[in-house]
């Protein structure tokens, strides 16, 4: 009896010709490098140069994570990924009191071009590529890039990096909104003209699975709404007057990497040749570049368990193995005791060594595609394309991704994903290893990094000082202005919100000055 995938597709206990019989690897495959890019988006793929490799880490003050940062350059960290607090990613700041008992906890606390400037002490950002994981508040966090840019003396032009800045995907799994879905799309547009002005070298969005599938979207679900969502972004920048090559180039995608490793190189190949033909059929993309999927990989935190952490190490392994396998363009791999707590320093560099091996000690980066012709990875392949393409077709019908987040049917197909999986593994019929098969009697103790619950305090200090010395009638008058351009229709809100950021106006401030104008959201029950 064939096994069923993470998606619900069978694998056969054998495959040969049969599996295949019909298929045209001209049409499916192509050559690496080509449309539609099943092979990967360039035609060297690693033989030349391996992946980015970055560690997401953040935690505490700026100046904490900033040594942390150290840290990773020291160790061989080739990108940074920035991670804030909740009150960051909600658009408060330290001293709100909704952001009592969260500040600095899962993220580092940025409230100001201060605490930006004390984030990259030291750090040339002419030199290093960083990822920002902040998406409702996402334009302010890269004005405040900027300008710390532009203290170092780096022009804009300079900069590299990548804003996830990805709000649809908060409506469906994770919940950090601010704004309503249509003022939040005005702002993801405006981001993408003014880094096409300014930023020409910046990713303007990283469009999201990562997130659907920690909540529990099955790696066809991921897929299919992440690229639905992709095809919003497309039309809104559209509709906003932009020409799709003139942005398209700079979108880019981030997925999450399981330990079910052909099902997962089959889910990153299919993507990548859905998101050509939509770029190329439906938009009518003329550049190649529009039409290749780009994307960041993270290893699946939700699979590390807290239960014998040592062995998330195999699983972490597994994970990245699939991601390079699948032709990912940067990866981050989680640190085994993140279950538990914040990486320590000897974890972080521990999952950055496993990188570094697969880099440079194995032979996948030998050749490119390793599984091109497989038949049971090019079976896999199709099948996941065509359950993706049906979700899709079922979201286009009920009018696009934001008609379907405001139904609540993505939401609610996770859920239903998710507590399938829960059934399954309470029932034992899905096996974790140390928690219900092979577990330990008793657990080896550990010591979990902990943040200085003092923080919150010392942050509230840094803004009561930052008010006090500031020029208040200019960050004032700065601030009325950014409310005048979100009232307007056609004026490009990231302007005024840079001069507001420059005038040492808070994070919480500018977002609350576009709350004025446009309202929070309030969310649907699930379809």
């Amino acid at each position: 009896m064939a096994r069923l995938s993470e998606s619900g597709l069978p694998i056969e206990p054998v495959y040969g010709p049969a599996a295949l019989t019909g298929w045209d690897p001209a049409a499916e495959l192509g050559e690496p490098g080509q449309y539609p890019f099943t092979r990967g988006v360039y035609p060297t793929m690693y033989t030349g140069k391996p992946w980015t490799m970055r560690q997401y880490a953040g935690f505490g003050t700026a100046a904490e994570s900033n040594a942390r940062y150290k840290q990773l350059i020291a160790n061989g960290t080739m990108g940074l990924s920035v991670a804030f607090d909740l009150p960051t990613q909600m658009g408060y700041d330290s001293d709100a009191t909704v952001a009592h008992g969260e500040v600095g906890k899962v993220g580092v606390a940025v409230d100001s071009v201060e605490d930006m400037g004390v984030l990259f002490d030291g750090i040339p950002l002419g030199e290093v590529s960083t990822s920002m994981t902040i998406n409702a508040p996402a334009s302010l966090l890269l004005l405040l890039y900027q300008l710390v840019g532009e203290s170092q003396g780096v022009p804009s032009s300079m900069l590299t990096g990548t804003v996830q800045n990805d709000v649809l995907k908060e409506y469906i799994a994770r919940g950090t909104y601010i704004f309503p879905p249509k003022p939040s799309l005005r702002l993801i547009a405006d981001v993408f003209q003014y880094c096409r002005a300014e930023i020409p070298r910046w990713n303007t969005i990283s469009i999201s699975g990562y997130h659907m599938a920690e909540a529990g979207a099955t790696p066809a679900q991921e897929i299919a709404f992440t690229l639905a969502n992709g095809i919003e972004y497309v039309r809104t920048a559209i509709a906003a007057g932009m020409d799709v090559d003139d942005f398209a180039p700079r979108l880019s995608f981030f997925f999450v990497s399981r330990t079910t490793l052909l099902e997962e190189v089959a889910k990153f190949r299919a993507a990548r040749r859905i998101w050509a033909r939509v770029m190329k059929e439906e938009f009518h993309a003329k550049n190649p570049k529009s039409m290749m999927l780009r994307f960041h990989t993270q290893t699946a935190g939700v699979q590390l368990t807290a239960q014998q952490p040592e062995v998330n190490l195999v699983r972490v392994s597994i994970q990245a193995l699939a991601a390079v396998l699948g032709g990912t363009q940067s990866l981050h791999t989680n640190s085994f005791d993140e279950a538990i707590a914040l990486p320590t320093e000897k974890s972080a560099r521990l999952a950055l060594r496993t990188q570094q091996v697969l880099a440079y000690e194995t032979d996948v980066t030998a050749t490119v595609d390793p599984f091109a012709g497989s038949y049971v990875v090019e079976s896999l392949t199709d099948e996941v394309e065509a359950a993706a393409l049906e979700l899709m077709t079922k979201v286009e019908e009920m009018g696009g991704a934001v008609a379907g987040i405001e139904r609540g049917y993505q939401k609610a197909e996770i859920e239903r994903s998710a507590y399938q999986v829960a059934l399954e593994t309470d029932a034992g019929e899905r096996t974790v290893v140390g928690v219900n098969r092979f577990p330990l009697d008793e657990e080896e103790p550990y010591e979990p990094l902990r943040v200085d619950p003092a923080i919150e305090a010392r942050q509230a200090e840094r803004l009561a000082k930052l008010r006090a010395d500031r020029d208040s009638a200019a960050v004032d008058h700065a601030l009325s202005a950014l409310r005048r351009a979100a009232e307007s229709e056609g004026e490009n809100v990231l302007y005024p919100m840079k001069a507001a950021l420059a005038a040492r106006a808070t994070v919480g401030e500018t977002c609350n000055a576009l709350r004025d104008v446009w309202g929070t959201y309030v969310p649907v029950d699930s379809f």
